[in-house]
């Protein structure tokens, strides 16, 4: 349990501004010896010096100091009761999702993440949890989906790869007529950008490898659970299905962490002029980005969230063009993931979102033609121009 002192700082930490709170944010200056970063405390377990009063670290799967500094860290910057660390962002998602039991179901944004996806449809259906996947732009089609075993509401806001916009508002208040937990995906926007539990949502969540981790040289998911209650019950499935982040990653994501702002505002800054320049071409059929003047969920979205992201998608026109221009580009990476320092380039059709049926992902809009650019920090003048000589065929 907390001390006065430590309630105490951790209300100023909180009075804070982001960009400070991302700095200071209570565990960046060891205690023991003034170290100007977080000790990696490389131990697997822990020894007892009075077996009648066990220390408050026994073994790193149940806890670890390390890594118990990024579960507050992300707390902080969520406004949660309590952050989680995971192996993965679907080591997260799945931990989260064994909240629920047999019988139990979901109604979940249809333009999810390829992966959670996967997991709804070909693993935790084995197991008797449904899914029912609905376009949450229109809260009707939400409310349409209710059943007697609903248990809980999945948002991905903007989605991905379409970045279509939920109301989170509206559709956690309506959640919460029918005591269902609401969970949501925030990897797009951080919360530099979003911040769902001042909405009223239960849990959120993140692929830390994306924007958070920001440098392409780390794997992790976070959670933060809005309750202690939560909290706790998001706890005793993280020590039990093992599914924790090692020390040296939460040290990696942590380091990070403290750039996001400046990493966020600088890649943002270049999305916006990409997808204006790629709205006054003839040759794209369709831009995706919620900084738009036409982008159907703008209105929502700035009603929601502080910027538009640094994710920008557009169809080329075709699978074997998509290709083309996949293969001629030379400085983003044609990679899986996103939200890092260089460009990345991504084929939802063949990367992100291959779990879905070809048919599935047309029905959401997911075109063979679509590509994924998430901006880096590269000069987004050299972006355009690289672009341009790809799109020259």
């Amino acid at each position: 349990m907390s001390s006065r002192n430590e309630q105490d700082s951790n209300q100023e930490v909180e009075k804070l501004k982001f960009a400070t709170r991302l700095l200071h944010f209570g565990s960046e200056i060891d205690r023991n010896t003034g170290a100007s970063s977080v000790p990696i405390y490389q131990a697997s377990t822990f020894h007892h010096e009075d077996v009648f009063n066990p220390p408050l670290y026994d073994y790193s799967r149940s806890g670890n100091p390390t890594r118990q500094a990024l579960e507050d860290y992300i707390a902080l910057l969520e406004g949660g009761a309590r952050g989680l660390a995971y192996s993965s962002g679907m080591a997260a998602i799945s931990s989260t999702f064994m909240l629920l039991s047999a019988g139990d179901h979901m109604i979940v944004t249809e333009d999810v993440y390829g992966g959670t996806y996967r997991l709804l449809s070909s693993i935790l259906s084995r197991f008797g949890i449904e899914s029912t996947f609905v376009d949450m732009t229109d809260l009707e089609q939400v409310k349409a989906a209710l059943k007697s075993n609903t248990k809980a509401v999945y948002m991905e806001t903007p989605s991905n790869p379409t970045l279509k916009i939920t109301d989170i508002a509206a559709v956690t208040n309506w959640a919460k007529e029918h005591n269902l937990l609401t969970m949501l995906d925030n990897t797009f926007m951080t919360p530099y950008y979003q911040r769902p539990i001042e909405m009223g949502v239960d849990i959120v969540l993140h692929s830390a490898t994306k924007f958070l981790g920001g440098h392409s040289d780390v794997l992790a998911g976070l959670a933060v659970a809005r309750t202690e209650s939560l909290g706790r019950q998001l706890k005793v499935l993280q020590n039990g299905l093992g599914t924790v982040l090692g020390v040296q990653d939460c040290w990696l994501l942590m380091r990070g962490m403290k750039t996001l702002q400046a990493r966020m505002r600088a890649s943002e800054e270049s999305a916006a002029v990409l997808a204006a320049w790629l709205s006054g071409r003839k040759d794209i059929t369709g831009v995706y980005y919620p900084g738009l003047i036409d982008h159907p969920g703008r209105e929502i979205h700035e009603k929601q969230s502080t910027g538009y992201g640094a994710v920008v998608s557009f169809d080329v026109g075709s699978g074997e063009r998509a290709k083309q221009v996949l293969n001629r580009v030379k400085l983003p990476l044609v990679a899986v993931s996103l939200g890092a320092v260089e460009s990345i380039l991504s084929y939802p059709a063949m990367m992100s979102h291959a779990a879905m049926p070809p048919e599935v992902r047309s029905a959401r809009g997911i075109t063979d033609g679509l590509l994924r650019f998430s901006v880096g920090l590269e000069d987004i003048d050299d972006l355009i121009a690289d672009l341009d000589q790809a799109f020259a065929i």
